[in-house]
């Protein structure tokens, strides 16, 4: 029996999700975000649930050493695919590894790492807290836990945008929704930042991910990502909506960044 739930979804949220304007913004604002936050390259980064390496690769070209870890096996032959078409210095940087995330320190037989990825796998988890144990446990003492996820305190944007009114509603005081034909479900950066400081790593900053690309796409508007300076420029305003209050909480998803104690 085929297990890999992702094995129907590949070609849509590879080749689909993020070659479109919205997905161009999440992996360029997220780099940025990133790169404020990383040591310098060669530093070694382990992404979980890194799927087809849309953000671990640009990490890869800048220098990085990237792990991938990931359950599923269309997702990781997708990366492969990728990663073909880049230079072979970048492909050196980077390697593969099939395993369930609940089991990431195991997995890479307890080494430790710069910084440790997790982002948009939360959701699809019935309980993050095991989760991010294993991300916490597999960063080195004074590496980086990046965690990106859907935002609990927005639940009732994309129906309301979409004109579903009774959705809306009822989305004030639920956290659970369908992403990618999958159920899904929210968190709040609070939640988060307790969970990490329970694992010895302190919230460093988070930040908002998709606000006005949001609005726009829920609202029947198409951006057009042939139209590069547009999208530059879009991708410019989106970085900045991510860094400021109120906007960075009206996003429907958040990046929250943390730094694990020395001992």
């Amino acid at each position: 029996m085929n297990d890999d739930l992702w094995a129907g979804l590949v070609d849509r949220f590879a080749d689909g999700a993020y070659a479109t304007v919205k997905g161009r913004v999440r992996t360029s604002v997220i780099h940025r975000h990133l790169l404020e936050h990383l040591p310098t390259a060669p530093a070694r980064i382990l992404d979980v649930g890194g799927g087809a390496g849309h953000q671990s690769f640009p990490l890869a070209q800048a220098g990085y050493q990237v792990t991938i870890l990931d359950s599923s096996p269309a997702m990781l032959d997708k990366a492969r695919e990728r990663l073909d078409a880049l230079p072979e210095q970048v492909r050196a940087r980077v390697a593969f590894l099939r395993a369930q995330g609940e089991h990431a320190e195991e997995a890479v037989h307890g080494e430790r790492f710069d910084a440790v990825l997790c982002h948009g796998v939360l959701g699809y988890l019935d309980r993050p807290e095991p989760f991010v144990e294993q991300l916490c446990r597999c960063a080195a003492e004074g590496g980086i836990v990046s965690i990106m996820t859907a935002n609990a305190h927005t639940t009732a944007v994309q129906p309301a945008l979409e004109q579903r009114w009774r959705d809306a509603l009822a989305a004030f005081d639920d956290r659970h929704g369908v992403v990618l034909g999958l159920p899904g479900r929210a968190d709040t950066p609070e939640e988060l930042g307790d969970l990490l400081r329970g694992h010895g790593v302190d919230p460093v900053r988070w930040y908002g991910v998709w606000l006005f690309v949001d609005w726009l796409e829920f609202s029947g508007v198409t951006l057009d990502v042939h139209d590069t300076d547009r999208v530059a420029d879009t991708i410019a305003v989106e970085y900045e909506a991510s860094l400021r209050d109120p906007y960075r909480a009206m996003s429907r998803v958040f990046h929250l960044l943390g730094r694990k104690a020395s001992r």
